[in-house]
């Protein structure tokens, strides 16, 4: 840390959530497996600012993890309207963001016309380790509706196969992983393509963890299925994916900048909902609430799920960093 002031956005009941919640449990090492930095020519999420690289990143990550971090997978974040010309800023951007850390490791955004060739040879000039997909990319209306391969075509699965790659993807359609087509095209690409590991992001998007309870018993035995629990506040999401697939496929991911938005994420009836600090609902009753960062809440559901699930140190040192290290080659 240089001498110029860290940026930040704690605030005092952020500060006191810590001590309280999370001083105790996080453990000495944290391994970030879903973060974005970002190159933008305006503030996508005021306050923070339009460029977040990597001395930005490690200022704002101290808000919620103080100084434990030691690696993390830097994604380019989601341009409104992505374009193959800023696809390029943003892959470039992740590039210079995690040259010369050893411990960082970096996505490369596809667009689903590109050609799988040509993004091979793009990965391996910039020196990435995997791919990072958009269900607004798909062409879909809506969007949200979209089967996986309209936005992560096979031919890319196939060169992540070949090249050993990881790829990140938010899966979407109402029923997240419970979908019957979700379900079927997980099962196909990882069963066809061994040498690719596939994390679903969000902890499977389960955002409303009955879809995790439904869908993840029809996920087992993929050895090269992995999950990062990025922004997902509910206890239920995590712990069912370390009851029905196991502790060693589950890696913490802080989801920076959703981290340090105020809120939490909600299950209500068969989808799920987003309170943010705008959102008229923090008042009840003589008591006004100070909304948390979504980071600090997304640790506590975390902490809560591994304590329901009876892990032990080790274990949770497994999902805050060894599974991580290990699915990455970190040392």
């Amino acid at each position: 840390m240089t001498s110029r002031n860290r940026l930040s956005l704690l605030q005092p009941h952020d500060a006191a959530f810590f001590e309280r919640e999370l001083k105790s449990f996080l453990p000495d090492r944290i391994f970030d497996a879903h973060c974005h930095v970002m190159n933008h020519d305006e503030a996508k999420y005021p306050p923070l600012p339009e460029r977040i690289g990597y001395e930005e990143y490690s200022d704002l990550i101290c808000d919620i993890h103080e100084q434990r971090t030691g690696g993390a997978l830097f994604i380019p974040d989601p341009f409104d309207h992505l374009s193959a010309e800023n696809a390029t800023v943003a892959n470039e951007w992740i590039a210079e963001a995690i040259d010369r850390h050893e411990r960082f490791r970096g996505s490369y955004w596809i667009l689903p016309g590109d050609d799988p060739e040509v993004v091979r040879g793009e990965v391996r000039r910039l020196g990435l380790h995997g791919l990072k997909c958009y269900h607004t990319t798909s062409g879909v209306d809506p969007t949200w509706e979209a089967q996986i391969p309209d936005y992560l075509p096979e031919s890319f699965i196939r060169v992540a196969d070949e090249e050993g790659w990881v790829i990140t993807l938010h899966m979407v359609r109402s029923r997240g992983v419970a979908d019957p087509g979700n379900i079927r095209w997980i099962r196909h690409y990882c069963e066809n393509y061994p040498g690719m590991k596939l994390i679903l992001a969000h902890s499977a998007r389960g955002f409303q963890p009955a879809h995790n309870l439904e869908g993840l018993p029809q996920l087992t035995g993929l050895d090269n299925l992995y999950f990062d629990t990025s922004a997902n506040c509910d206890q239920m999401a995590h712990q069912a994916i370390i009851r029905i697939i196991g502790h060693d496929k589950l890696m913490y991911g802080s989801d920076l900048p959703v981290s340090h938005m105020r809120g939490r994420s909600v299950p209500v009836g068969d989808t799920f909902l987003w309170l943010y600090a705008q959102t008229p609902v923090w008042v009840e009753k003589h008591l006004q609430i100070d909304p948390p960062l979504v980071g600090l809440e997304h640790l506590r559901s975390l902490k809560w799920a591994c304590w329901s699930e009876r892990l032990t140190d080790a274990q949770v040192e497994d999902v805050f960093w060894n599974n991580a290290a290990r699915l990455f080659g970190v040392t």
